[in-house]
């Protein structure tokens, strides 16, 4: 079985062994395009604007990035599915798209349609609530929840923070009602601006305004403590039970694209989320590098589709708040 904690152990043997292959039939021969299903600003874009300039290196052709925005995620998904160009690839949260596959019916593509590249970095997922809220740990939290349900934003209806905020409080009997964004930026910021009161996000989108003291850290959802944050307890040590989650950020491609273009690509991208700068870059927003095969990753897809439809399956009617 393909794992979270396997990925990252295989990822660092295989960026070790992989060599770019040449290039497939002179592919790519134009521009390449990388669709994040969010706005500007959140984790995936983030990561899609650190690694164009150098993947258009590794590959000689322009990298553009292209933000296509809701259906948490599925409109930017549907137009990656769909293409026929042999140069679009979707940089996204894979644990959301793999969610969109379970959750949503009338999805405007097949999951079939879509299949992995490589991982490229995981980041855990920040609890965070405004600095003068009356709350600094999950008891704290679930007190006020009771006087008040808690407005938990969220980057869309299905995300992977969405349906961790969900876990939580299911674990936890914490009363809540969902708000969602079209993205992780615009959920943070609606935090810090005080309309809402909790979110759980990529730390990598999230770090810059814990450091600029605009939000407050309630956990962590790492299963160990980290020092970027200081001593911030994990939501686990916190009275959830074993609970992890996280932002996987990843690349998928089009199920049609030629086999030959996607091995050269996913051996670009290793490349290029490997290199010691950008390694850097990430460790200092949160974010460890975490590679895969483009079998590994879809089997990641799969294990994640399996997770998170369990919890969907369990929570019900509470998905979207239990005021």
């Amino acid at each position: 079985m393909t794992t979270r904690r396997h990925l990252i152990s295989t990822g660092a043997a295989l960026a070790a062994a992989v060599a770019l292959p040449a290039r497939a039939a002179g592919w790519p021969d134009r521009t390449l395009k990388i669709v994040v299903p969010f706005a500007p600003g959140g984790t995936s874009d983030v990561i899609a604007r650190l690694i164009a300039s150098p993947l258009q290196d590794a590959l000689g052709q322009n990298v553009i990035v292209e933000n296509k925005t809701g259906a948490n995620g599925a409109i930017g998904a549907a137009a990656v599915a769909q293409a026929t160009d042999e140069h679009s690839m979707l940089l996204s949260d894979m644990s959301s798209l793999a969610i969109n596959a379970v959750m949503t019916k009338d999805l405007p593509y097949k999951s079939e349609q879509l299949v992995g590249a490589t991982l490229l970095a995981y980041s855990p997922h920040l609890l965070a609530t405004h600095p003068q809220f009356p709350a600094s740990n999950v008891k704290e939290l679930v007190a006020q929840s009771l006087k008040k349900p808690l407005a938990i934003a969220s980057s869309g209806i299905g995300s992977a923070n969405h349906l961790g905020a969900v876990e939580i409080a299911l674990a936890t009997g914490m009363k809540f009602v969902h708000v969602p964004f079209r993205g992780g930026a615009q959920s943070i910021s609606d935090v810090a601006a005080g309309n809402t009161q909790l979110v759980l996000n990529g730390m990598v989108a999230t770090l810059p305004l814990v450091q600029a003291g605009r939000l407050k850290v309630i956990g962590v959802s790492k299963r160990t403590r980290m020092a970027l944050i200081g001593d911030v307890p994990t939501i686990a040590e916190q009275g959830v039970k074993d609970f992890e989650s996280g932002t996987y950020q990843g690349i998928a491609v089009p199920a049609s694209m030629n086999k030959a273009n996607v091995t050269r690509l996913s051996a670009a991208l290793i490349q290029v989320i490997r290199a010691p700068e950008l390694r850097a870059r990430l460790a200092a927003a949160g974010a460890e590098v975490m590679t895969s095969s483009p079998q590994e990753t879809t089997a990641f897809l799969q294990g994640e589709a399996k997770r998170w439809g369990g919890l969907i399956q369990r929570a019900g009617q509470q998905l979207e708040g239990n005021a």
